[in-house]
């Protein structure tokens, strides 16, 4: 948490050259080796902790495992990065399916268009230049004024993977207008948050999860005041809220805790809600 804290005081604009500097010494060393091409130098991945290659596999399998996502699906990733969550869906989609994905960040539209779109033409990668603090400080667009660049009900599944835990409210609810507009009747969303609910609440209190929110806003509550988008984590009966508003369905059963609040762990560290469209 003290790395994080240090990495968010320095500037925007100085953040990638610092990581590329840091990570310098081991991307040598891997370009030594033989790198491999679908996996960028660690020095230019902005966004997820663990190994590139290991971590997509795993989400694609949560996608699998918790969805009814099938190789002819269409599928939109709000918020590709660098493509970690895209590589794994060369070997998955076949030649009826289609992936598309949004990034804040043109370095890494650049490297997916580059080594993924370059493989398989069905794969389709979009700058956006929204404004983001963290991320994309000059951005000229509002995400709550935002409207997805695609046709209404495309797509069979729609995935965020920590990328509401970096947007205030507004953001998160014309996001979430977005996401049921352009998905299909009966097609789902899978986002990843930091849910609070009662028992997450408590174990905050009482020492036990790894993260506290201690500044509470009217909906959220925030980590550090003085970089309000770093991590966002969202009272739990506002997003059900939300999620009925916008004719997406929702469960307990398909809420699946993450160990961040101190919850036993299953799938992921952060929160995973999947609704469906109805």
């Amino acid at each position: 948490m003290l790395k994080r804290k240090l990495y968010y005081a320095i500037p925007q604009s100085f953040r990638p050259i610092v990581r590329k500097i840091y990570y310098l010494p081991y991307d040598l060393l891997q370009s030594l080796k033989g790198t491999n091409e679908l996996a960028p130098p660690k020095g230019d991945v902005f966004v997820g902790n663990g190994d590139f290659t290991e971590q997509g596999l795993l989400f694609l399998d949560y996608f699998k495992d918790l969805t009814h996502l099938q190789p002819n699906h269409t599928v939109l990733d709000v918020g590709c990065g660098i493509g970690r969550m895209a590589v794994p869906f060369l070997d998955f989609l076949d030649d009826k399916g289609e992936y598309h994905g949004f990034d804040i960040v043109q370095k890494g539209i650049d490297w997916c268009t580059k080594n993924i779109s370059s493989r398989n033409p069905n794969f389709h990668f979009k700058q956006v230049d929204i404004h983001n603090k963290l991320y994309n400080v000059k951005g000229k667009l509002k995400g709550e004024d935002f409207t997805f660049p695609y046709e209404s009900e495309k797509f069979d599944f729609i995935f965020l993977t920590s990328v509401f835990t970096h947007m205030m409210p507004p953001e998160v609810e014309n996001y979430l207008s977005e996401i049921s507009r352009v998905l299909k009747k009966g097609g789902q969303c899978f986002i990843t948050y930091f849910v609070l609910d009662e028992e997450a609440t408590q174990n905050m209190n009482s020492g036990k999860s790894d993260m506290v929110f201690k500044y509470k806003k009217e909906f959220y509550s925030l980590i550090d005041e003085k970089v309000d988008t770093a991590n966002i984590a969202f009272q739990k009966d506002y997003l059900m809220h939300l999620y009925k508003k916008n004719n997406l369905k929702i469960s307990q059963e398909t809420i699946y805790d993450g160990w961040w609040s101190g919850k036993p762990k299953k799938y992921n560290f952060q929160d995973i809600l999947v609704a469906e469209k109805v």
